[in-house]
């Protein structure tokens, strides 16, 4: 497995915190009249230009801006019947462009992606939504509740739902953060498969690294669904499905069982970065799962 091992970043204290910063604002408020999930025939028409111009410039772009490859796509044909009803997939979050190689993938599906409130209000937010984004209100509890409503309704109607586990987006970080409960929720409550995938890295050639200074290329590494156990209570099936997906991601990315420097759980209070290159989390260093 190649690991970066940048420090190009400044990746903050809290493992999902973000620390690109935001430098509009377009005044959307993000309450229960927001139209989370947007079925009217001028969004849809916009959307579908818009996917027609990712197809036919950005989708070429992300293989020659970063390099990506695609392993394990013999388990989204595998499972094309059960994803027709429907499937959430979690990943690590490791560049801005990441979710459009998902899409890539995912192709002719048109998956979703639960976002950064602040992405759908900035300079991007226009992009943003034509890919899918989904708000996550921070500030109004009855947003919240209609944007989860709106999402789960997607899922259980044959929709496909991108999450982020990490919570947030650190460029080129090859140890997997611990993950949010989201995609697990949305998975149980909706009762369809979670597909983990993750995102590892490949060491560039002579030309991408001292022409174009690029860190390194990327392999999108799709796995096998998981469901959740239900035999356990509910609070406990989500807890349950977070862990499972967390190790697969793990799996996925190359890590060894052991390795991984963070355990499978985000905690506000406790999930802090680990500077493994820099200090005694260093070589050698056993992880918690």
């Amino acid at each position: 497995m190649f690991d970066p091992k940048t420090n190009k970043f400044p990746y903050p204290e809290d493992t999902a915190k973000h620390y690109l910063p935001v430098k509009k604002d377009n005044g959307n408020i993000y309450d229960e009249n927001y139209p989370y999930i947007d079925n009217s025939f001028w969004f849809r028409f916009k959307r579908g230009f818009i996917k027609f111009c990712i197809i036919l410039i950005m989708f070429p772009l992300t293989r020659i801006r970063m390099g990506i490859r695609y392993k394990g796509k013999k388990n989204l044909r595998k499972y094309k019947k059960l994803y027709k009803n429907g499937a959430v997939s979690v990943a690590n979050h490791i560049h801005m462009w990441d979710f459009p190689c998902v899409m890539r993938a995912l192709m002719p599906r048109r998956p979703n992606i639960i976002v950064w409130d602040k992405n759908c209000s900035g300079e991007n937010a226009f992009f943003v939504r034509m890919i899918g984004g989904i708000p996550i209100p921070t500030q109004n509890m009855r947003g919240f509740a209609k944007m989860a409503r709106q999402t789960l309704d997607f899922v259980e109607k044959g929709g496909w739902l991108h999450v982020c586990g990490e919570g947030s987006m650190w460029e080129y970080y090859a140890p997997i953060r611990p993950f949010k409960e989201g995609a697990a929720y949305f998975a149980v409550k909706a009762d369809k498969p979670l597909v983990p995938m993750a995102f590892s890295y490949r060491e560039c050639g002579w030309i991408r690294k001292k022409i174009f200074h690029q860190i390194a290329k990327l392999t999108l590494n799709i796995g096998e669904p998981l469901f959740a156990n239900k035999e356990l209570p509910k609070d406990q099936m989500i807890k349950d499905l977070t862990i499972r997906a967390h190790e697969a991601v793990c799996a996925l990315a190359g890590w060894k069982k052991g390795e991984n420097l963070y355990p499978p759980l985000y905690d506000e209070k406790s999930s802090k970065r680990i500077d493994y290159y820099t200090n005694e989390y260093g070589k050698g260093y056993k992880g918690s799962w």
